[in-house]
């Protein structure tokens, strides 16, 4: 491979209801979408990509097979901000070694999001 990966750049979460899910959302992550269509909604996460996209049935289950992890300044806060938002609790804050705490949120539509802290990152 002639350039490197340059590393993470979108999450995408599929929704049942993607005007709940925007408005959701824009809640829980303090922010607007920056880009609202029918078809995908966009919003600039610490200039990352998070976006909706609308799905007609949603399983009954998801799996977990992959989890985006979200970098906030302050785990403990940051979950029960999601908590209060709506979000169902998923894993409780827990330190995973070397300073590192984690938590999972579920949204409305089943969607796992990932919370973490991280000292050995840029957390500004």
């Amino acid at each position: 491979m002639k350039d490197p990966i340059l590393g993470l750049r979108t999450a995408i979460y599929r929704v049942t209801d993607l005007n709940a899910a925007k408005r959701w959302y824009a809640r829980a992550f303090d922010v607007p979408p920056y880009f609202d269509e029918p078809f995908y909604i966009g919003f600039d996460i610490g200039g990352f990509e998070l976006g909706l996209q609308p799905e007609d049935t949603a399983p009954d289950h998801r799996p977990e097979s992959v989890v985006a992890y979200w970098g906030v300044k302050d785990l403990r806060e940051a979950y029960l901000h999601f908590i209060e938002a709506g979000a169902e609790p998923h894993e409780a804050p827990r330190e995973v070694g070397g300073g590192i705490v984690v938590a999972k949120v579920e949204d409305p539509w089943g969607n796992l999001i990932g919370l973490i802290y991280n000292p050995h990152f840029n957390n500004a």
